[in-house]
């Protein structure tokens, strides 16, 4: 029995072709040969022309280790760093919180 394909939707399949294609771009900018980065992320040149043409069959860990060898492993930490329709949601559902009444000048001064 082999894998599972991975279903996408097309727009998926468009953005990850895309982040492909911007890894592709960053590994020629630095004139790094696919052989290199092959060996620096421990994996075959298959896979990084795999990650390359943004397939969706290949693990992340692979995306991450190419990220790494071409020197943009901290690229991973921008992915979800601000969520702001998370955070727009989250405060909707923050409880408002009411205020005691004034006291009034009598009050006070018993």
């Amino acid at each position: 029995m082999g894998r599972k394909k991975a279903v996408l939707y097309p727009r998926m399949e468009r953005m990850l072709g895309d982040l492909g294609e911007r890894i592709k771009l960053a590994r020629l900018r630095r004139k790094l040969s696919v052989e290199l980065v092959a060996e620096r992320a421990k994996v075959s040149r298959s896979s990084v022309w795999a990650v390359e043409k943004g397939s969706p069959a290949v693990a992340i860990g692979i995306y991450a280790n190419v990220l790494m060898a071409i020197g943009m492993a901290e690229d991973l930490n921008l992915i979800a760093k601000d969520d702001i329709l998370g955070r727009t949601m989250q405060d909707l559902d923050l409880p408002i919180r009411k205020r005691a009444p004034k006291r009034t000048k009598e009050e006070m001064d018993n």
